[in-house]
């Protein structure tokens, strides 16, 4: 089998490259998630008959936590609602780093390493304790049993700093000399508190970026790990988890027009009552679900643009009965995909994908903002800083020069929102103002389906 293992695991890490090559477009995303479930197969059948697994003789334990580990993920996954994607990625990164962290910990109490060997063993254990912490920070702020504006307090940053800077050094010294029993333990604890340092003061209009990050850095954890076990495939599967959050985080970044930096230690999302106290007293033109469906029903084109607030009133499939009357009429309907709208990277995609609209009916931001000026009408579904105006035009505002999706050249922009509440930016909207806006006020499930509802009885 020693002869043989090289070669599963050779399979096992093309499945992997080719999952993220294939998931990359949707006409084979279904086949990149089956190629990359058949790698995960062939890499813990190929981890089970190890040599030193199978001398170990441990199949009893190792296939009890099998079947723990199913009996509760498989639940998760299958009942957990697709506007809680988010939340369940950030428990998924939770465990796996955690595993990775655990079996650091195994490994530094049953070898004692020195030199390289002790190095990464600190760097997988550094990153898969506070990815844990993290994760779950985030999973409290996505599920708002956390309050979602950033928790801060006088000199975050430096205590922040403080922790991480005694954690590295901790590493550094048990590297040079690991004998010291009291080190391990406190450097345990050093990673999970800036774990917890690190998410707190993050609001949540940078879950997405967030989600990306921890998930670059469980899969770094991941490689280290794989040096500490001498394990090539941990290693390669590490590698390629750990970049495309990088570059995913990258990307998400762009699109908010900030760094990394700024996204970790700005407190962005600290919602200023000034901005929502001044929201109410400007007028703004609204419209019922009948003026509505009779602006949507005279149109020839229209771009739907769904944000968090879509997801939280889970209106996609009333969106996808709209879509569906709407072209049946023959009105071009088209979606504008922002970047960071929603959560996750990807949430709009997601929800959009279970409603069933078509998927090149989708178009990111570059490739339909320069459409909006010969629109009809581009309708924002819970949307608000990724079309806010002000990101043009006001430097002093946090999300200048930030991309946005030009709703505001629409000939006509309706917007659906339960009131006058600012973004996670904190700062008001000026898009509501505007002479060509509507505000249609309400749930945005119940504010669609009414406008279908009216729409089908005109036609």
């Amino acid at each position: 089998m020693g002869t043989f293992l090289p070669y599963i695991y050779l399979l096992a890490a093309l499945g992997f490259i080719l999952a993220i090559k294939w998931m990359s477009h949707p006409s084979t995303a279904r086949r990149g998630v089956i190629i990359g479930e058949l790698g995960m197969v062939l890499a813990v059948v190929g981890t089970l008959l190890r040599s030193d697994v199978v001398e170990g003789d441990q199949y009893l334990w190792i296939f009890l936590a099998l079947a723990i580990g199913s009996a509760i993920g498989a639940p998760l996954a299958y009942l957990m609602p697709m506007t809680s994607v988010p939340q369940l990625t950030a428990l998924s990164h939770a465990f796996g780093a955690l595993a990775s962290a655990l079996i650091g910990t195994v490994e530094y109490y049953r070898i004692q390493p020195t030199g390289f060997t002790m190095g990464a063993l600190a760097a997988e254990t550094l990153l898969g304790y506070l990815t844990t912490t993290a994760s779950i920070i985030a999973f409290g702020k996505l599920q708002e049993i956390l309050p979602t504006r950033p928790l801060t307090y006088k000199g975050q940053n430096i205590v922040s700093l403080g922790v991480l800077a005694m954690t590295v050094i901790l590493a550094a010294v048990m590297v040079v000399s690991p004998g010291e029993s009291w080190m391990f333990p406190a450097f345990i604890v050093l990673s999970l508190l800036f774990g917890i340092l690190l998410v707190t003061p993050i609001g949540g209009a940078d879950m997405p970026t967030v989600i990306a990050l921890l998930n670059s850095s469980a899969g770094v954890a991941a490689a280290a790990m794989g040096f500490v076990l001498d394990n090539k495939l941990l290693i390669i599967a590490g590698a390629l988890n750990g970049t495309a959050g990088l570059l995913l985080s990258m990307i998400m970044c762009k699109a908010m027009n900030r760094s990394f930096i700024n996204v970790l230690f700005g407190a962005f999302g600290q919602v200023q009552t000034g901005a929502a106290g001044s929201a109410v007293q400007r007028p703004v033109r609204s419209a019922t679900p009948e003026e509505a469906a009779a602006i949507l029903d005279s149109a020839s084109s229209v771009i739907i643009i769904p944000g968090y607030g879509m997801a939280v009133a889970q209106a996609q499939h009333k969106i996808r009965e709209l879509y569906d009357m709407l072209t049946r009429k023959g009105v071009n309907v088209r979606f504008a995909i922002h970047p960071v709208a929603g959560r996750m990277p990807g949430h709009m995609n997601v929800l959009l994908a279970e409603a069933d609209i078509p998927y090149d009916k989708l178009l990111e931001m570059d490739e339909i903002n320069q459409d909006f000026p010969v629109t009809d009408v581009a309708l924002v579904v819970g949307a608000n800083d990724v079309v806010n105006p002000l990101a043009r035009s006001d430097q002093a505002s946090p999300i200048s020069g930030m991309p946005i999706l030009d709703a505001d050249r629409a000939r006509t922009v309706m917007i659906i929102k339960r009131g006058m509440s600012p973004g996670f930016a904190g700062i008001d909207n000026e898009l509501y103002y505007l002479d060509k806006t509507l505000m249609l006020f309400g749930d945005a499930k119940g504010f669609v389906g009414s406008m279908v509802k009216e729409l089908g009885s005109s036609h």
